[in-house]
């Protein structure tokens, strides 16, 4: 495997991790729906009406597409000027499963200290991976 199919593995996991998501966040919808829960006119303009457990389904979906975009932005960068490295592929990895880690409290536990200690480590990661590459482009090569 190349480097560059070693950077894009994570994003790969991370996308299929989102599919996963949306997949159960549509179903625990359907579920409460055709439980009686709520009613679609409830929710039409009002996403704040579904059951919490469906909330914190959507809730972490849409996490998904926040800081993720500094992650997606950074790799045909990092690709098309050849500044692919081990040490960006190794912090790819580790937001990766930061992602991972912070869905799984979020759509679980929902301890918040926990889920944002799993927050910090994807965050940290993507700004250190955007200023090697700041570093790497201007400074060192």
């Amino acid at each position: 495997m190349t480097i560059v199919q070693w950077l894009l593995l994570p994003a790969f996991v991370h996308v299929a991790w989102i599919v996963a998501l949306g997949l159960r966040m549509g179903r625990a919808r359907m579920k409460a729906v055709m439980s009686g829960k709520v009613k679609l006119a409830d929710v039409a303009l009002d996403s704040s009406r579904w059951p919490d457990d469906v909330r914190k389904l959507a809730n972490n979906y849409d996490n998904q597409f926040q800081v993720p975009v500094l992650f997606y932005a950074l790799l045909p960068l990092l690709i098309q000027l050849a500044k692919v490295d081990w040490l960006t592929v190794a912090l790819a990895w580790v937001f990766a499963a930061s992602r991972i880690v912070h869905s799984l409290v979020h759509t679980g536990s929902n301890v918040v200290i926990r889920r944002g200690q799993a927050f910090l480590v994807g965050y940290g990661a993507v700004a250190l991976m955007w200023a090697w590459f700041a570093l790497r482009l201007y400074a060192i090569g």
